[in-house]
């Protein structure tokens, strides 16, 4: 494959795992220990290594606040390598054209009870399963897609398929016989407010593109959700959400480069996200 086509799939691979990585690959209940995990997005673009976390399991079961439909807005702010000009991902000087352009579509979070069988009972659609009392989950494949399209066209995005045994991980299958595989290793959260919420996860990514070698890397991404005062009372009041988000990417052991790395941060990106709610909570 020609190299310039391989960087402008590895550029577009890029964008589509900053978004899945905000609604889609948030999952696994395990507290933050150490430093806050808010400090990594206040002490944006200070070079940092790769923080311990605790392992993937299970599926994250966000605020009852962020139940329903949104429309999400967002922007990238900012953007550094720190290792340049050593080591720089593939893509990252064409991205910095897209500080400051802003990326709508919409989101929806709902509710999971599990039925008599085993098995989502409210709708057909394929969320996965939170045990006990129902609890608001991210609607993967809707968001997903959404997300993918609204960034990459709805021509070449074909469908998002999660797992059904395994809500860590997901497959986005796109036009020309290429796919990118997600699959979330580790994450945490912490709440330090009522209306916050703050999670870290990170994620292994494979690209496979028709002839290409397979491309190999790692993201983690820092995301910090607030709900803005609006007077409104209720667990799932109030009509916008925002947040301060930053997306660290390292190199993968399959890269020649990831020794010189040493697990710091190839890139780091930082966004600013706005939810709308569309209407009432489902």
């Amino acid at each position: 494959m020609p190299r310039s086509l391989l960087t402008l799939l590895r550029r577009r691979l890029f964008w589509l795992t900053l978004l899945l990585t905000v609604w889609l690959l948030c999952s696994g209940q395990a507290q933050a220990v150490g430093r806050s995990l808010a400090d990594r997005i206040a002490t944006f673009p200070q070079e940092s290594r790769k923080p311990t976390l605790p392992a993937a399991k299970g599926d994250l079961v966000y605020p009852d606040w962020l139940r329903g439909e949104w429309q999400l807005t967002s922007t990238l702010v900012d953007l550094a390598a720190p290792l340049a000009p050593d080591l720089v991902t593939p893509g990252f000087e064409g991205n910095q054209a897209q500080v400051g352009l802003p990326v709508t579509c919409p989101v929806r979070f709902v509710t999971a009870q599990r039925s008599w069988g085993g098995t989502l009972g409210r709708s057909q659609r394929l969320i996965p399963v939170a045990k006990g009392a129902p609890q608001t989950v991210a609607d993967r494949a809707f968001n997903g897609l959404s997300l993918a399209r609204a960034y990459l066209g709805d021509a070449t995005v074909k469908v998002v398929k999660v797992d059904p045994h395994n809500p860590n991980r997901q497959v986005t299958l796109l036009t020309g016989n290429r796919q990118l595989e997600s699959t979330v290793t580790a994450r945490a959260f912490e709440t330090a407010a009522a209306d916050e919420f703050v999670t870290i996860e990170r994620f292994q990514q494979v690209f496979r593109g028709g002839v290409a070698v397979p491309y190999f890397n790692e993201v983690e991404t820092t995301t910090a959700y607030r709900r803005a005062d609006d007077g409104s009372e209720g667990p799932v009041s109030g009509h916008r959400v925002l947040a301060d988000q930053v997306t660290a990417v390292y190199l993968s052991p399959q890269d020649p480069d990831f020794l010189k790395a040493q697990n710091r941060p190839v890139a780091l990106y930082r966004y600013q996200l706005e939810l709308v709610r569309d209407s009432s909570p489902p």
